[in-house]
């Protein structure tokens, strides 16, 4: 074949910025360089892999047919280099993308753990919402992703890491603070502070009730889990977040978790990739040390 790695390398920055100016600069070319490059290509290959929107490069169905198997041989390629240098086999960039909870209480020990284990391997590492974890899986931006609950995507492959329990919470002064149970009548008339639509926990909150409770009296949705803990906190308002995230507020009577009888909320935390992305033995050390971390730490509480 006639194309170069330069001309995927090209092409796989261009479908990821979505800009040919922004892959240049990533890859410390001239735009007319990458432009060019990008030219020969589908010259080469005989089909448009992008078409313009806007100012926006936009993959066309050969571009997305193109993609994976361009993104295993630059990988592969990057692993003979390393190899011919005697770097230790795990050696490389991953991107990682991980929801709140995960990012606030998990992901810093496994980065430290990875960086004292494996010092070649570098993680690239952002935080978003469940739903934009995803997205960024299936459009080739994270090469792994952390979320919460479920993942229904046949494109996506999901692997439980760990599991977590969601509570509600109210104030120390709230009148339901005191209580020995609280019942789902009560909860309906409370007034509720939550996380937004398309975040992880306000889905798992959201199927938990289906049935249960008609009508939640949802007065603010926020993306920040400490914007909501301090309006409960300071308020007469009810929120239900991850035990991980109010744990040390309520061990310091800021918070109470209520208790709900007729309501039990666990969630499994998941990592996420595409299916049709070939082996990698970056993410797979990855997950397999992130689960070896979890058996661990439950060893130990």
């Amino acid at each position: 074949m006639r194309y170069s790695l330069k001309q995927l390398a090209v092409f796989d920055a261009v479908a990821s910025l979505e800009s040919v100016s922004l892959a240049a600069d990533k890859l410390a070319l001239t735009q007319s360089a990458t432009s060019m490059a990008l030219a020969q290509l589908e010259k080469m290959l005989g089909r448009p892999l992008f078409e313009r929107q806007g100012r926006r490069m936009v993959l066309t169905h050969w571009g997305m047919w193109l993609r994976p198997k361009a993104k295993q041989l630059l990988f592969d390629a990057q692993q003979i280099e390393l190899g011919f240098y005697d770097q230790h086999i795990i050696s490389g960039e991953l991107s990682l993308a991980a929801s709140q909870t995960a990012a606030e209480h998990l992901v810093p020990e496994l980065i430290s753990h990875i960086d004292s284990s494996f010092p070649e391997l570098r993680i690239r590492f952002e935080v978003d919402n469940s739903e934009g974890v995803l997205d960024g899986v299936r459009n080739y931006q994270f090469d792994l992703g952390i979320i919460e609950g479920r993942c229904d995507d046949s494109r996506v492959e999901q692997q439980i890491w760990c599991h977590d329990h969601l509570v509600i919470v109210a104030s120390a002064h709230h009148p339901f603070a005191n209580k020995e149970s609280v019942s789902l009548a009560q909860l309906e008339q409370a007034r509720w502070v939550l996380r937004e639509h398309g975040a992880g926990t306000r889905e798992i909150f959201d199927s938990a009730l289906l049935g249960l409770i008609e009508d939640l009296d949802v007065w603010r949705e926020y993306e920040q889990v400490p914007v909501l803990r301090q309006l409960v906190a300071d308020s007469q308002y009810l929120s239900c977040l991850p035990y991980l995230d109010v744990v040390k507020f309520v061990e310091r009577g800021d918070l109470v978790v209520l208790k709900v009888p007729d309501l039990s909320i666990e969630r499994p935390l998941s990592f996420i990739w595409r299916n049709d992305r070939t082996e990698n033995p970056l993410r797979d050390c990855i997950k397999r040390e992130a689960i070896r971390l979890a058996k661990r730490n439950r060893r130990k509480m």
